[in-house]
């Protein structure tokens, strides 16, 4: 059977929702971790599009992904904007300037945490 792109990104997105899910209350992770999990290092790009097209699924923490350097880049993806922070800092984290303070203490790395060292 030939699949399709569009039924490769289906399973892409399905994949980082997977992980997405798995992100405890308080922490956060960053759509690059995302993409090494998955095997797509080079991917991080495509985990921000599928976190874009989360926005509605209730079940996906998607203010849980944030940038390499604890940036809420997403935020715009948020209806405000300002739930995104808003969210996070209900969760214990402490935002100034759209960036996480004190992010290595937040940040929870899906390979290390779910035991897929290389």
């Amino acid at each position: 059977m030939i699949t399709s792109i569009n039924d490769k990104n289906k399973d892409f997105f399905a994949n980082v929702y997977d992980v997405v899910r798995m992100i405890p209350k308080g922490k956060v992770t960053s759509y690059g971790a995302i993409s090494n999990y998955l095997g797509s290092a080079r991917s991080s790009r495509m985990v921000g599009w599928a976190m874009n097209a989360a926005h509605g699924l209730k079940d996906v923490p998607a203010h849980r992904v944030v940038n390499r350097n604890g940036l809420l880049t997403g935020k715009m993806h948020f209806n405000p904007p300002s739930l995104m922070q808003e969210l996070l800092e209900k969760e214990g984290l402490k935002i100034e300037k759209d960036q996480i303070v004190n992010f290595k203490y937040y940040y929870w790395d899906p390979k290390i945490e779910l035991g897929l060292n290389d």
